[in-house]
């Protein structure tokens, strides 16, 4: 069916690209009034019986970013299949075969988009309904991430992923100009004084250049974190998105480097690559042999330059013996700091009665609960304030 060149673009099709855009903006995509316009305006010029021609059409006009081409595709395929009416705009469409293939990292998210009842509504209520009201967020503060519901864990995801780390700055051995510095920069004086004769009279200065620290996540994935696991992961790349200087791994029987996989931009698709490239995700827990790994193979490459280590485990070792302790003690020497973030501390009477969690505790600096979004957001103010150089006491945070 062909479009008429001269008339405005009304009626049918200018309700399915309305809706749509209002499905990529609900599923992530930033799609505005002006990129609508657009898109109605080109749909004019091109053969609007050709699927492939309508597709890269609205491609080219509402993606402006690379992660947001496959929350794209997910919509398109989606949002036009389901429409009633999309055989009077496509004739012929063939349906592709999703039972086969393994659902692509961003379907759930769009399909959730789909689901709204309001997708047709107004553009400002579906933002107003998409945002937490305050006894909500109240609410979902204190709530356990264990005890959520998939809307309220929906939340929390979007909660975590406008999460800001603070940039905690460490002093490095290098210098730099610096006005207020305090160190004399003899060699930019003297070249100065040659313009005076001689006379020295602007004195230069250096300061030492500042870094943000390094942050290593160790994270367990065994069977007993698993209601935690995916929280986590969205934290972590959160803070890996605002700061590159971020290493994680995952562990349970084994160790694996994810710290390139959640360098995506997209969330689901950062998710999807680090479950792909993990075996043993819900399995059992080997915390001495995955430290060993880590301290013998990466403590060395990523440990530098006064890094922060994260473990987040419950501490429930399957073979916990001497052998623990000492990755633990190895672990804790190599860092500036070694925080350890338990969910079994949400529990008001918790007491390191398990053998694991008693020879991991002697070798961290900080005992903090991780089990909520206050617990998070205690956690980036704790990292946003540097610790003395030598220091080593034992802080536990209530929970």
């Amino acid at each position: 069916m062909a479009i008429d060149h001269l008339a405005p673009p009304t009626g049918l099709i200018a309700d399915n690209v309305v809706g749509f855009a209002r499905a990529l903006r609900a599923a992530g995509i930033p799609v505005g009034p002006g990129a609508v316009i657009d898109a109605l305006n080109a749909l004019r010029l091109i053969e609007i019986g050709s699927r492939a021609d309508v597709y890269a059409t609205l491609e080219a006009i509402f993606v402006k970013r690379h992660e947001h081409a496959l929350i794209f595709e997910q919509a398109f395929n989606l949002f036009f299949r389901a429409a009633e009416d999309w055989k009077h705009m496509l004739d012929s469409v063939p349906l592709p075969d999703h039972a086969r293939k393994k659902p692509p990292p961003a379907s759930r998210r769009v399909q959730e988009a789909m689901s709204q009842p309001h997708i047709s509504e107004q553009p400002q209520v579906q933002e107003r309904d998409l945002k937490l009201s305050v006894s909500d967020r109240e609410v979902l503060q204190k709530k356990d991430f264990a005890q959520m519901s998939a809307a309220e864990i929906a939340d929390v995801t979007r909660a975590i992923a406008a999460m800001r780390l603070p940039q905690a700055q460490l002093q490095t051995r290098r210098f730099r100009p610096d006005a207020r510095g305090l160190r004399l920069d003899m060699r930019r004086t003297l070249r100065a004084s040659l313009r005076t004769g001689g006379e020295i009279i602007d004195i230069r200065k250096l300061g030492r250049v500042e870094k943000p620290a390094p942050i290593v996540a160790l994270l367990d994935i065994s069977g007993s974190m698993s209601e935690y696991t995916r929280l986590f992961l969205h934290f972590l790349h959160a803070i890996t998105d605002a700061r590159k200087r971020v290493s994680v791994f995952l562990f349970g029987t084994r160790l694996t480097n994810v710290t390139r996989a959640l360098r995506a931009r997209d969330p689901d698709e950062a998710l999807a690559s680090c479950s792909s490239s993990v075996e043993d995700w819900a399995g059992g827990t080997r915390i001495a042999t995955s430290l060993h790994t880590f301290n013998k193979l990466w403590g060395r490459r990523v440990l530098g330059q006064g890094a922060i280590v994260l473990l987040i485990s419950d501490g429930l070792e399957r073979e916990a013996d001497a052998k623990l302790a000492f990755e633990m003690d190895r672990l804790h020497r190599s860092c500036r700091r070694l925080i350890w973030l338990n969910p079994l501390l949400r529990f008001g009477g918790f007491e390191a009665k398990a053998q694991g969690i008693k020879m991991m505790l002697p070798h961290v600096d900080e005992f903090r609960p991780v089990h909520n979004l206050s617990s998070i957001e205690e956690l980036i103010t704790a990292l946003s304030s540097p610790l003395p150089p030598h220091h080593r006491s034992l802080i536990r945070s209530a929970a």
